[in-house]
Protein backbone atom coordinates (compact mmCIF):
# COMPACT_ATOMS: atom_id res chain seq x y z
CA UNK A 1 0.00 0.00 0.00
CA UNK A 2 2.69 2.50 1.01
CA UNK A 3 4.16 1.64 -2.50
CA UNK A 4 1.38 2.20 -4.69
CA UNK A 5 1.26 5.84 -2.55
CA UNK A 6 4.45 6.38 -2.89
CA UNK A 7 4.02 6.06 -6.87
CA UNK A 8 0.93 8.39 -7.06
CA UNK A 9 2.79 10.83 -4.74
CA UNK A 10 5.92 11.14 -7.57
CA UNK A 11 3.24 10.97 -10.53
CA UNK A 12 1.52 13.89 -8.68
CA UNK A 13 4.59 16.06 -8.00
CA UNK A 14 6.04 15.56 -11.39
CA UNK A 15 3.24 16.90 -12.79
CA UNK A 16 3.03 19.59 -11.11
CA UNK A 17 6.62 20.56 -11.10
CA UNK A 18 7.66 24.64 -12.34
CA UNK A 19 9.42 24.90 -15.32
CA UNK A 20 12.37 25.99 -13.09
CA UNK A 21 12.68 22.82 -11.55
CA UNK A 22 13.38 20.85 -14.28
CA UNK A 23 17.12 19.58 -14.78
CA UNK A 24 19.59 22.00 -16.89
CA UNK A 25 20.43 21.02 -19.98
CA UNK A 26 23.72 21.66 -21.24
CA UNK A 27 24.81 21.66 -24.61
CA UNK A 28 27.36 18.80 -26.01
CA UNK A 29 30.95 19.69 -26.72
CA UNK A 30 32.10 19.67 -29.86
CA UNK A 31 34.03 16.85 -31.05
CA UNK A 32 37.78 16.95 -31.53
CA UNK A 33 39.79 15.17 -33.79
CA UNK A 34 43.16 14.11 -32.75
CA UNK A 35 46.26 15.62 -34.29
CA UNK A 36 47.72 13.02 -37.16
CA UNK A 37 51.78 13.07 -36.80
CA UNK A 38 51.92 14.49 -40.33
CA UNK A 39 49.20 17.19 -40.11
CA UNK A 40 49.57 20.42 -37.74
CA UNK A 41 47.19 22.50 -36.24
CA UNK A 42 46.60 26.02 -37.99
CA UNK A 43 45.69 28.71 -36.30
CA UNK A 44 42.69 30.91 -38.04
CA UNK A 45 44.57 33.99 -37.85
CA UNK A 46 47.32 34.65 -40.48
CA UNK A 47 51.09 35.31 -38.97
CA UNK A 48 52.14 38.64 -40.54
CA UNK A 49 54.60 38.36 -43.19
CA UNK A 50 58.06 38.21 -41.85
CA UNK A 51 58.76 41.50 -43.66
CA UNK A 52 56.17 43.71 -41.90
CA UNK A 53 57.45 42.59 -38.72
CA UNK A 54 60.91 43.64 -39.74
CA UNK A 55 59.31 46.71 -41.01
CA UNK A 56 57.77 47.19 -37.68
CA UNK A 57 60.42 46.56 -35.82
CA UNK A 58 62.83 48.80 -37.33
CA UNK A 59 60.13 51.97 -37.31
CA UNK A 60 59.84 51.52 -33.66
CA UNK A 61 63.48 51.17 -32.98
CA UNK A 62 64.15 54.81 -34.90
CA UNK A 63 61.63 56.30 -33.38
CA UNK A 64 62.87 55.51 -29.54
CA UNK A 65 66.46 56.36 -30.92
CA UNK A 66 65.38 59.98 -31.95
CA UNK A 67 63.07 60.67 -29.03
CA UNK A 68 66.31 60.20 -27.20
CA UNK A 69 68.22 62.28 -29.65
CA UNK A 70 65.81 65.21 -29.09
CA UNK A 71 65.96 65.11 -25.15
CA UNK A 72 69.62 65.42 -25.71
CA UNK A 73 69.63 68.51 -27.65
CA UNK A 74 67.82 70.17 -24.68
CA UNK A 75 70.32 73.06 -23.95
CA UNK A 76 72.30 72.66 -20.54
CA UNK A 77 71.16 76.19 -19.35
CA UNK A 78 67.64 74.92 -19.06
CA UNK A 79 68.28 73.07 -15.23
CA UNK A 80 66.14 70.15 -15.68
CA UNK A 81 66.80 69.08 -11.91
CA UNK A 82 65.15 72.49 -10.76
CA UNK A 83 61.81 72.00 -13.29
CA UNK A 84 61.50 68.65 -11.60
CA UNK A 85 61.33 70.28 -7.71
CA UNK A 86 59.52 73.55 -8.90
CA UNK A 87 56.68 70.64 -10.50
CA UNK A 88 56.99 67.97 -7.04
CA UNK A 89 56.55 71.40 -5.32
CA UNK A 90 53.41 72.51 -6.96
CA UNK A 91 51.57 69.37 -6.50
CA UNK A 92 52.40 69.16 -3.09
CA UNK A 93 50.76 73.12 -2.88
CA UNK A 94 48.27 72.11 -4.88
CA UNK A 95 47.03 69.24 -2.55
CA UNK A 96 47.70 70.51 0.24
CA UNK A 97 45.23 73.36 -1.28
CA UNK A 98 42.63 70.67 -1.78
CA UNK A 99 43.11 69.20 1.95
CA UNK A 100 42.05 72.61 2.99
CA UNK A 101 39.05 73.28 0.97
CA UNK A 102 37.95 69.75 1.91
CA UNK A 103 38.52 70.68 5.60
CA UNK A 104 36.79 73.65 5.31
CA UNK A 105 33.71 72.43 3.41
CA UNK A 106 33.11 69.44 6.09
CA UNK A 107 33.00 71.93 8.73
CA UNK A 108 30.51 73.83 6.91
CA UNK A 109 28.78 70.90 6.94
CA UNK A 110 28.41 70.28 10.35
CA UNK A 111 27.63 73.71 11.62
CA UNK A 112 24.68 72.95 8.95
CA UNK A 113 23.87 69.91 10.31
CA UNK A 114 24.15 71.23 14.10
CA UNK A 115 21.50 74.08 12.77
CA UNK A 116 19.12 71.93 11.19
CA UNK A 117 18.78 69.31 14.33
CA UNK A 118 18.70 72.20 16.25
CA UNK A 119 15.62 73.55 14.85
CA UNK A 120 14.09 70.07 14.58
CA UNK A 121 14.30 69.61 18.56
CA UNK A 122 12.73 73.37 18.92
CA UNK A 123 10.35 72.37 16.70
CA UNK A 124 9.67 68.89 18.56
CA UNK A 125 9.68 70.80 21.87
CA UNK A 126 7.28 73.18 21.05
CA UNK A 127 4.64 70.77 19.66
CA UNK A 128 5.06 68.47 22.95
CA UNK A 129 4.60 71.27 25.03
CA UNK A 130 1.95 72.41 22.73
CA UNK A 131 0.31 69.13 23.06
CA UNK A 132 0.86 69.25 27.15
CA UNK A 133 -0.43 72.74 27.64
CA UNK A 134 -3.48 72.44 25.17
CA UNK A 135 -6.85 70.61 25.89
CA UNK A 136 -7.93 70.88 22.36
CA UNK A 137 -4.86 69.60 20.87
CA UNK A 138 -4.94 66.18 22.94
CA UNK A 139 -5.98 63.09 20.70
CA UNK A 140 -9.31 61.36 22.34
CA UNK A 141 -8.21 59.04 25.19
CA UNK A 142 -8.85 55.59 24.06
CA UNK A 143 -12.10 53.60 26.05
CA UNK A 144 -11.23 51.87 28.95
CA UNK A 145 -10.33 48.00 28.04
CA UNK A 146 -13.12 45.81 28.95
CA UNK A 147 -12.14 42.39 30.42
CA UNK A 148 -14.23 39.11 30.58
Amino acid sequence: MNRRLGVHLAAAMSRHDPPHHRPLQLPSPPSVEPLTPGRQARSRRRRAARWRQAIGGLLLGGAGAGILVALMQIPDRLDTLLLVSNAIANVIAGLSRLGVGVLQLAGVLAVVLLTLLALLLLVGGAVRLLRALSPRLRGSEPPPIQRL
